[in-house]
């Protein structure tokens, strides 16, 4: 978007768990594997800054933001650019590792996030998702043909109506951008002639899919408003997603734990997640998954900071502990993440 540019080739550039501490180190003191992805960063950097004609002055949170800040400030391409370039930016680089918190918790009213986090991933993209297309076809779901129609998509570069959109989604809360997507829809079926019925109230996700059905037979009115279609089709599969209900509890569990964390010591925390971590025989689809968990349990001890230690802690790190093995050994089908971990 305007604001935003996502660099997913460099995805997995994580600093390191363990390692170099908060001390002054260099690149060197970092692995082979590590130091390649650093450099790729810089020079690719370096690229969008020339592209921007940006002289940048460089601020870092956290070890590895050092290490990259001092690598873009003695890169000699880097060093003429910033001899020539006319506009200034300030840059501030921050440790992805020092805010699981944000990236793990359910705090946003965010379309767009909620899109990304539920729908499945486009193969071979980060930042994109697929996208169902069956209902824009006269064929009946079924999930072997769910795999023989080419997905959707988020990026719809050659769509104006859709990019703004995608801003809406971006920017607005969700109320207001689930009420933009059946706006757009309404008007690309009135520029098209299709008998659509404007109705006034809240957006369900129904009433989109009626809207979206209007355009199935009409192969002109398809073309022409493709990439707004496919947007607004990622809404509907989006918020008739079990995980988009789980948002609320996940939300909920989150604000909970922030009182909680207030008035009780960690143990006490623990002890009211146990019951929750159920096997798969036993989990309904509102319970929590394993990753659920995984993820409960980032946000539990990225909140929490420092913690005491003690024999009351032990034990009831403990039985989390065991009650999880026995969940993720119970899993008949592991997700790529559990057998990743496992």
């Amino acid at each position: 978007s305007a604001e935003l540019c996502l660099l997913p080739a460099l995805a997995a550039l994580l600093p390191p768990l363990s390692g170099p501490g908060p001390a002054e180190v260099g690149l060197g003191a970092l692995p082979a594997e590590l130091r390649a992805a650093v450099r790729a960063l810089v020079g690719d950097l370096d690229a969008l800054f020339t592209a921007m004609g940006l002289r940048e002055e460089s601020f870092a949170v956290g070890a590895l933001s050092r290490i990259v800040a001092a690598e873009l400030a003695g890169y000699a391409p880097a060093r003429n650019r910033r001899r020539t370039a006319t506009n200034k930016a300030s840059v501030v680089f921050v440790d992805r590792t020092l805010d699981l918190a944000g990236a793990v918790g359910h705090h946003g009213d965010n379309l767009a996030e909620k899109i990304l986090s539920v729908l499945p991933k486009l193969p071979g993209h980060k930042t994109d998702v697929m996208v169902n297309m069956v209902e824009l076809t006269a064929l009946q779901t079924t999930d072997e043909i769910y795999s023989i129609i080419a997905p959707g998509c988020l990026a719809q570069p050659n769509d104006p109506a859709a990019r703004a959109l995608w801003e809406s989604f971006m920017n607005l809360k969700q109320k207001e951008a689930v009420m933009e997507a059946r706006r757009h829809l309404v008007e690309a079926a009135s520029r098209e002639n299709l008998p659509i019925k404007m109705s006034m109230g809240r957006v369900t996700p129904e009433q989109l899919s009626s809207y979206i059905k209007l355009f199935r037979n009409n192969l002109k009115a398809l073309e022409n408003h493709c990439g707004l279609l496919q947007l607004v089709l990622a809404t509907v599969q989006t918020l008739k997603h079990p995980q988009t209900s789980k948002w609320d509890n996940f939300l909920a569990f989150e604000r909970l734990l922030l009182q909680t964390i207030g008035e009780s010591e960690m143990p006490n925390v623990l002890k009211q997640l146990l019951p929750m971590i159920k096997s798969y025989n036993e989990r309904t689809k509102d319970d929590y998954t394993c990753e659920d968990f995984l993820v409960l349990l980032v946000y539990i001890y990225s909140v929490v900071g420092e913690i005491e230690s003690g024999k009351e802690l032990d034990s009831a790190e403990e039985e989390v502990k065991k009650a999880l093995v026995k969940a993720i050994c119970d899993e008949p089908q592991p997700s790529a993440l559990l057998q990743k971990i496992t």
